[in-house]
C-alpha cells in the first residue's frame, strides 16, 4: 500500500470522525504548497471523492489521496503520538528532503 497508518493514527481519526455531525465519509489526506519549505500536509473530512482519487481503507477508515499528493505521500507512514510538549499526526515520508525550522513543511 502507498502509505500506511498506524493502529493509534486510525484510531484517533475513528475517535474524531465519529464526534462529527453529520459524519463524513472519509479522511482525506493531501500535501499543498505553502509552508517554508515548499510543501505541507493536509488532513480534512471528506463527504465527496473525485473519480481521479485514490482511496484506501485501514480498518474500515477511508483515507482519500489525489494523484498529486500520492506522488509525494508514496512510502509515507501517518502516526498519531503524544508526548509532554504535545499531540498530533507525524508523517514519516522517506521522499522527503529537507524541512523547515519549525517543522510544519518540507520539500521532495
Amino acid at each position: 500500500m502507498p502509505i500506511k497508518m498506524t493502529a493509534k493514527a486510525i484510531e484517533k481519526v475513528k475517535e474524531i470522525l465519529a464526534q462529527q455531525s453529520p459524519q463524513p465519509r472519509g479522511l482525506r489526506v493531501s500535501v499543498v504548497g505553502g509552508g517554508c519549505s515548499g510543501f505541507t500536509y493536509q488532513m480534512n473530512f471528506e463527504n465527496e471523492t473525485s473519480g481521479i482519487d485514490k482511496t484506501f481503507e485501514f480498518d474500515g477508515l477511508k483515507v482519500f489521496v489525489d494523484q498529486a499528493s500520492l506522488l509525494y505521500l508514496t512510502g509515507t507512514k501517518i502516526d498519531y503520538v503524544e508526548t509532554l510538549e504535545g499531540s498530533g499526526f507525524k508523517f514519516d515520508n522517506p521522499n522527503v528532503r529537507t524541512t523547515c525550522g519549525c517543522g510544519s513543511s518540507f520539500s521532495a
